[in-house]
C-alpha cells in the first residue's frame, strides 16, 4: 500500500505527536534531539497537511521520549 492510502492517519499521528510534545512543554528541537531526528523532519511529521511516513522504531522512541504509551499517538478520535 502506498503512503497515500494512509494519508489521514499519518496526518492525525503527526498532530498527536505535536499535541503530546506541547503538553510536555518540549520544543521540537528538544524532542528531535532525544529521538535522533532533525528538527526539520519532526516539524514535517507534525505539520497538518503534510504526509510523512515514520518508522515504528522512531515512533516508539517518540512515545518513550514523551512518556506516553504509543497507543496515545494512535488515538484518532476527532472532536
Amino acid at each position: 500500500m502506498s503512503t497515500k492510502h494512509y494519508q489521514k492517519q499519518l496526518i492525525l499521528l503527526g498532530c498527536n505527536i505535536a499535541r503530546c510534545r506541547k503538553m510536555r512543554g518540549m520544543t521540537q528541537q528538544e524532542l528531535a534531539e532525544k529521538v535522533s531526528l532533525s528538527r526539520t523532519h519532526l516539524s514535517n511529521l507534525e505539520a497538518p497537511g503534510m504526509v510523512v511516513p515514520i518508522s515504528l522504531e522512531k515512533l516508539f522512541a517518540i512515545a518513550e521520549a514523551l512518556n506516553v504509551p504509543v497507543s496515545v499517538l494512535f488515538d484518532f478520535d476527532e472532536p
